[in-house]
């Protein structure tokens, strides 16, 4: 059934938390819309700036009433992002990151696809989106590799080894779908919006994709992902995948052998990788651990494969020289495992 423009009305959520180098530019980018939203809520999450942030918000809804900035203890973005949910009444929630920017046509395309649903109501539409800087400059355009990852999202035991790869300002979110699950997991900062998704998709949301960028996405270094935070949720999220989704043994999936441990491992690796270009040997042995522990869940060749390769990472000498024979090691990986 073709929804009504009542069905369509948009909240645009932003989470501040010390935010004040990126904020009135994410901020214009909704005020830059083709689209304008119904409601604009800012929500300070407990910052620790001196009020810097919020003051740039506070002049801008001077100039643009339709802001209302909300002020909260600090929970995290999830936490952030929940409260002003709930603290709004529009049918369709669009999640900005504070460092984050949306294309000017960003709402007006993404709305379009909740007109005409057809089967399962619509969960999500989301789009790709374009990968920038520290100083906002181009690093990447349409960073999703499309000829990889699964889009639209389809099947379960594609999303748990590939992950959603869905960037929470790439999308237009049903309040229907977000207040199903309960929102985002509170618990997380980092992996929650993999964890969200994946619970609209069980709950029988349909999802929609559009192939080209309509956001910019911006990763650096005090980004909530490269943090010892989000640490701590990824250990929780892999904690939550393994509880939920045990073999289903009628259909062959083997989740935890077959996806999730050997995803995850690749992730703990991929950290150790980063952390090992900053010479941290304590989280580079952290991340070493953290992939061992998921090993003893593998089949038989990956943890031969991986009870050898994994112990001589924790060597600093070896773990630059499993590094730097990567590519080496990773087609061998591959002759392996194809």
């Amino acid at each position: 059934m073709t929804q009504t423009r009542s069905d369509l009305s948009i909240v645009a959520i932003i989470p501040l938390y010390n935010g004040a180098r990126w904020i009135e530019q994410a901020i214009k980018s909704v005020l830059a819309q083709t689209l304008a939203p119904d409601e604009f809520i800012v929500v300070d999450d407990g910052s620790t700036d001196g009020g810097a942030g919020a003051a740039i918000v506070e002049r801008l809804a001077q100039e643009h009433p339709i802001i209302a900035l909300l002020h909260k203890p600090n929970g995290g973005q999830s936490s952030a992002r929940n409260f002003a949910a709930r603290h709004s009444t529009s049918a369709l929630i669009a999640l900005l990151d504070q460092d984050d920017v949306w294309y000017s046509t960003h709402l007006e395309e993404l709305v379009e696809l909740f007109k005409k649903p057809k089967g399962l109501p619509i969960g999500w539409v989301y789009s790709d989106f374009d990968d920038i800087d520290d100083d906002g400059k181009m690093v990447s355009r349409s960073f999703i590799d499309k000829s990889r990852l699964e889009n639209p999202k389809r099947h379960l035991p594609t999303l748990l080894g590939q992950g959603a790869i869905i960037q929470p300002s790439a999308t237009l979110i049903s309040r229907a779908a977000f207040e199903a699950v309960g929102g985002f997991d509170e618990r997380m900062c980092g992996y929650e919006d993999d964890d969200l998704f994946l619970r609209i998709f069980r709950e029988n949301f349909d999802n929609v994709f559009i192939d080209h960028s309509t956001s910019q996405w911006r990763i650096h270094e005090s980004s909530c992902g490269a943090s010892d935070r989000n640490d701590e949720s990824l250990r929780y999220y892999i904690g939550k995948l393994l509880r939920l989704y045990p073999d289903d043994k009628w259909r062959g999936h083997y989740y935890a052998r077959d996806v999730i441990a050997p995803r995850f491992i690749n992730i703990w690796l991929q950290m150790y990788i980063r952390a090992g270009r900053y010479k941290n040997r304590a989280k580079m042995n952290e991340y070493i651990d953290d992939a061992r522990a998921l090993v003893p869940l593998l089949g038989w060749r990956r943890r031969i494969f991986y009870s050898v390769v994994l112990p001589l990472m924790r060597v600093p000498a070896m773990g630059q020289a499993v590094i730097a024979a990567r590519p080496v090691l990773h087609r061998v990986y591959r002759a392996i495992f194809a």
